[in-house]
């Protein structure tokens, strides 16, 4: 089946609208050009939503690790010399290591004794210049373990710079350096009456 050639008079304007004709009308590609306009979009959608989901359930698990670690504080199944040094990091490393890369790059702990829970209360941090700043009602802090023995008030926070993996996201997810974004836990206690 053979097209009628287009006007071969040398005139412009009697060629013109034939080609537009013949290319509007032409539906071949349409099927490509609206794949092509819909894909990029819903790639970015299903990257940010994995990338949230898993951003979340890392959250989640160091969460019930910190609460875990906690309840065992409370209850004197660990002891100060059971939390000693990088002791209590590793613990809580070792439950997050499903989640996060061996050695838990990223990972900061801070477990205090405090005389009151109105003291604890004013324990917080902030971050400036994408760096944890930990604080103690207006004076700065830096990390510590320094558990409390039976009865004492103590606060365990946990935080980790989760890396965030897609680069378009950083721009909304990222709040540290080097695009991580910060995941925190804290639980607050007093501790049973056990044998010291």
């Amino acid at each position: 089946m053979s097209r009628d050639p287009a006007p071969e008079d040398g005139n412009r304007s009697t060629r013109r609208p034939w080609f537009r004709s013949r290319f509007l009308g032409d539906k071949r590609g349409s099927t490509a050009i609206e794949f092509a306009m819909l894909a990029l979009p819903f790639a970015l959608l299903v990257f940010a939503i994995l990338e949230s989901c898993i951003s979340f359930a890392g959250q989640e698990v160091m969460a019930n690790a910190t609460d875990d670690v906690a309840r065992q504080l409370r209850t004197g199944q660990l002891r100060p010399a059971d939390v000693a040094g990088t002791k209590l990091r590793d613990l809580i490393c070792s439950r997050l290591e499903i989640m996060v890369a061996k050695t838990c790059p990223g990972l900061l702990v801070d477990l205090r004794e405090y005389p009151t829970f109105a003291d604890a209360a004013t324990a917080s941090f902030r971050i400036v210049d994408g760096e944890i700043v930990l604080k103690h009602g207006t004076n700065a802090t830096s990390f510590a373990v320094t558990p409390g023995l039976a009865e004492s008030r103590n606060m365990l926070r946990v935080f980790y710079k989760w890396p965030v993996m897609t680069d378009f996201m950083a721009k909304s997810m990222a709040n540290l350096k080097d695009g991580n974004t910060l995941h925190f836990a804290s639980v607050t206690w007093q501790n049973e009456p056990f044998d010291n």
